[in-house]
């Protein structure tokens, strides 16, 4: 089993979750969360700086059997992909085991 991790922007994340829907990634889990990417400059709006160096994305955490996980990945990548900076990162990591907290079904009988 494998964790993927993406940190994607809030304004792509519909076609995400549409687009993971499609594949049948069905469960997964989301938050809002800021962070610092590379881009340092600021904006003026009105005459008013801001900074841009925080940065709000959407952060999902999704647990697939080995099979899936290239799938998953590239459906992520293709979904929030837009070509300018700041389009995210995608993390994957291993799961040793999954537990189904209501049924005790454990493995990836409790990821599907």
């Amino acid at each position: 089993m494998k964790k993927i991790e993406a940190i994607i922007r809030k304004s792509r994340f519909k076609a995400v979750k549409d687009a993971l829907h499609e594949i049948e990634v069905n469960f997964f889990t989301y938050w809002d969360v800021t962070g610092v990417g590379n881009e340092k400059k600021g904006q003026v709006y009105r005459g008013i700086s801001y900074s841009t160096s925080d940065i709000q994305r959407r952060y999902l955490s999704i647990v697939v059997s080995d099979e899936f996980e290239e799938k998953t990945v590239q459906t992520i990548i293709d979904a929030a992909k837009t070509g300018e900076i700041g389009d995210g990162k995608i993390f994957v990591s291993e799961i040793h085991n999954t537990f189904r907290i209501r049924t005790g079904e454990h493995g990836n009988q409790a990821v599907n």
